[in-house]
Order: structure tokens, then C-alpha cells, then sequence
């Protein structure tokens, strides 16, 4: 009420009567500037994003090695990705469960973590510090100490099995087909969960204190207060958390190119999205066929990011 009647009195007339003119025109005035202030972020959106994604529908109509002339060949890239490309379907396959995997442990470490460094102790900004401290290293630095540990021979993973007397747990994590994937899924847990966990701190803060004060008072333990406070409440953190992480996973090719020596690993079973489309851009030059690749991994972020918001962010709506 006192904002309203504060505006009121703000854009009455003056007794002259300019009072209603000027406003509307400082109002006009003032829109336009703020349209030419976001002109620099449009054209830098339109060149870079919008132009190239545009650009890229053109290139999926087409066969071209990028020397020769392109070939219009409409859907036909396409239809051969989906019916006559078996190692399509198993990049499909392995990328689908990386993303999992690094989706819900990557999730759960990272709130776990923020729930107990939540408050803002000396010691809890320290152990903040280390646990993020992987995200500042570039994927080449990760992939590399991590494919020190993973050796078969020196490696640190396996001289501890060794060591404590559990050698058949010791294997060739990155030259078998049966664990590299899982491998390279924990490193990239690893690399990322102090970043989201930074991000579920910032979001764990804005919960009122009251609530929680509230479930002490009606005896709830910390479990219960957890279920039916803490969870409900970071649901929109969660949502971006999960979001961002499944874009991670797509993207991991770095990572993946580092550790395996190659882009595919053992037998293809580290194969994904990004890897793949490197392999048919770069070895067999077929730009065309890539630019498909490319919009149905565009097409499969899109679904799993859709899936999570209608799993978690109804409830949330709720």
C-alpha cells in the first residue's frame, strides 16, 4: 500500500500539468537504453551460438569431407545414424550410463558434503577450500594424475591392493573393457564435486534457520530434518546441480582422450557423444555425418535434463 501510494504520488501531475507527460517519456527513454545495453550480449549470441547452430542444420543435409564440394543429401545422414550405425547405438549406450553415474554420485557427494560444511567455521572453510581445490586444475592435469594412479603396474590404486593384501582386486583399470568407463566416471566425480558442492552451500544457506529451529522443537532428528527440510528445500539447487552435471558428462572428452590414450578406449566402451563426433569429424572426415552426431546428443541433453525437471522439479512445484 505505501508503494503504491509512493508511486502515485511520484508520476502525478504538477500543477502545470507536465508531471504525466515527462513520465511516460523518461520511462520510453530509459527502455531504449536498456535495449542498446543488451545489444553487445545479442550480437555476441547471435555469432556465436545462434549463426553456428543454424549452420550446423545446414551441414547435417549435407556429405562433405571439407575439401571437396558439399553434397545436398536431405535426411539421409540421419536415417543412416539411426538404422545402419551399431556404433552409434553403443556410444549411446556407454554415454547414457556414464552420465548416470556421474549424475547421482556427483549429486549425492556434493550435498553430502555441503550439509556438513554448511556453516562458515574456520575449519569448515578449509575443508571447503581442499575439496574444491580439483575444480581450479585443468582436465589434462586430472587425466593425467589419475592415470598415474590407475596403471597396472606402478600405479598407486594398485600397489595399495597389493599392499593390504587384496590383489585380485587390482586390475587394468583403463585397458579393460569391463571397468574403464567406471574408471573415468569416478575421476570425473572427483574432478567435480567440490564445484557443485560450493554451489548446494550457496543454495543450503538461503534455508530459514527457522524451520530447522521449528523440527527441533516438534523433536525431529537430524535424519528427519534432512527429509523434510533440507531436501525440499534444495530441490531448485538440486535441479541445477543435476542439470549442469549431465551437460558435464556430455563434454568429457578431454578427459577421455587423456586417460585412454585415444578417444574411444578398449573395445569402444569409452566412447560418448563428444569422442565420437571427433572420430567421424577428424579421422574419416565426414562433416555432414558429424553435424547429425551432434544434434542428437544436442537432442539427448535436452530429454535427460527434461526427464530430471519432471522427476524432481514437480515435486519442488508442489
Amino acid at each position: 500500500w505505501v508503494i503504491n501510494k509512493l508511486t502515485l504520488k511520484r508520476t502525478a501531475p504538477t500543477s502545470g500539468g507536465s508531471g504525466s507527460l515527462g513520465a511516460p517519456k523518461k520511462r520510453k527513454k530509459d527502455s531504449i537504453t536498456y535495449y542498446l545495453m543488451g545489444l553487445p550480449a545479442l550480437a555476441l549470441f547471435l555469432a556465436f551460438y545462434l549463426y553456428p547452430a543454424l549452420q550446423n542444420l545446414q551441414f547435417a543435409t549435407r556429405r562433405w569431407d571439407g575439401i571437396t564440394d558439399p553434397e545436398f543429401v536431405g535426411f539421409r545422414n540421419f536415417t543412416n545414424l539411426l538404422t545402419n550405425d551399431d556404433l552409434f547405438y553403443k556410444t549411446l549406450g556407454n554415454n547414457l550410463e556414464f552420465t548416470f553415474l556421474v549424475v547421482i554420485f556427483q549429486t549425492m557427494f556434493a550435498l553430502l558434503f555441503a550439509v556438513y560444511l554448511v556453516n562458515n567455521s574456520k575449519t569448515n572453510i578449509a575443508l571447503r577450500t581442499l575439496y574444491f581445490f580439483p575444480t581450479i586444475l585443468s582436465s589434462v592435469s586430472v587425466g593425467m594424475i589419475w592415470l598415474f594412479i590407475y596403471d597396472p603396474n606402478f600405479g598407486a590404486l594398485n600397489l595399495f591392493f597389493n599392499k593390504v593384501g587384496l590383489s585380485s582386486f587390482a586390475l587394468n583399470w583403463l585397458g579393460d573393457e569391463s571397468s574403464a568407463l567406471y574408471a573415468i566416471a569416478f575421476t570425473q566425480v572427483w574432478f567435480h564435486t567440490g564445484q557443485m558442492m560450493v554451489v548446494y552451500i550457496a543454495g543450503l544457506q538461503q534455508i530459514p534457520k527457522e524451520l530447522y529451529e521449528a523440527a527441533e522443537v516438534d523433536g525431529a532428528s537430524r535424519w528427519k530434518q534432512f527429509r523434510n527440510v533440507t531436501w525440499p528445500m534444495a530441490m531448485p539447487t538440486t535441479l541445477v546441480v543435476m542439470a549442469y552435471t549431465t551437460i558435464q558428462s556430455f563434454r568429457a572428452f578431454d578427459l577421455i582422450m587423456v586417460m585412454t590414450n585415444s578417444t574411444a578406449g578398449p573395445d569402444n566402451s569409452t566412447n560418448i557423444f563428444s569422442t565420437l563426433i571427433y572420430l567421424t569429424l577428424f579421422n574419416e572426415l565426414r562433416l555432414g555425418y558429424a553435424a547429425a552426431q551432434t544434434i542428437f546428443m544436442v537432442i539427448v541433453m535436452i530429454l535427460i535434463t527434461w526427464l530430471q525437471r519432471q522427476a524432481f522439479g514437480k515435486r519442488y512445484e508442489k
